[in-house]
């Protein structure tokens, strides 16, 4: 199978996740847009009805009304029964590095605002030590970057700047992303999460901690589900 066909089983699977009536948050990025695909599939089928969605980045809403899933806002719903989404990086501890989809601070407000998270991807992303393969993103406002960029590099990162197509990536929020390389991983990712927060001019950074409950993961050999059970 290919590691597109490894997401889309992910995704599919942690579908069975979602009942009618409920407020979904839905997740952006490689792995997330087959989650929302399915959900839209089971909408036209009826077998899901009354499914509202609160998309994590523009992309997602785009992909979420295209495949026919009512949106809402935060606002009108500050509750959110379930959220699915992918990851960059999942610890045994189902800890999280997330943001290399450049949608890490709406996917944070949506995952803390969630009931439950439910995280999926293909096996590459089981990780010993968060940090050992993907880098960890931080959110920064465009003003502060030199600063920040310091201040990083002082807690043991190397930081590096997002470009995408030769052009500075802006998120929706119209800020830049830096993002921080640790040559050993991260030792201790609450630790260093604190740290991070306490620079102004950071706006949320990509270690998503103790929010997913459960995850979903596909390999060549099957798809495991770790943490508490999809149902």
């Amino acid at each position: 199978m290919t590691v597109a066909h490894l997401k889309q089983a992910a995704a599919e699977k942690a579908v069975e996740a979602v009942h009618s009536g409920m407020v979904v948050g839905l997740g952006t990025g490689s792995t997330a847009v087959f989650m929302v695909r399915a959900i839209g599939q089971l909408l036209q089928d009826g077998r899901l009805q009354h499914i509202l969605g609160i998309p994590t980045s523009e992309a997602t809403a785009r992909e979420a009304e295209r495949v026919g899933i009512p949106l809402t806002t935060l606002n009108e719903h500050p509750v959110i029964d379930v959220t699915i989404d992918g990851a960059d990086e999942i610890s045994p501890q189902l800890d999280l590095i997330k943001g290399l989809g450049g949608a890490l601070l709406r996917e944070k407000i949506v995952a803390t605002a969630s009931r439950r998270m439910i995280v999926v991807g293909d096996g590459s992303k089981k990780v010993a030590r968060l940090g050992t393969r993907a880098p960890l993103p931080v959110e920064v406002i465009p003003f502060a970057q030199g600063p920040v960029q310091a201040y990083l590099a002082s807690l043991g990162a190397r930081p590096v700047l997002r470009v995408h197509n030769g052009v500075t990536f802006i998120t929706d929020e119209g800020n830049i992303i830096l993002d921080c390389h640790f040559d050993e991983g991260i030792d201790d990712p609450e630790l260093i999460g604190q740290a991070i927060r306490q620079q102004p001019g950071v706006v949320e950074h990509g270690l998503f901690l103790g929010l997913a409950e459960t995850a979903v993961v596909a390999t060549n050999d099957t798809i495991e589900v770790l943490g508490k059970r999809l149902s």
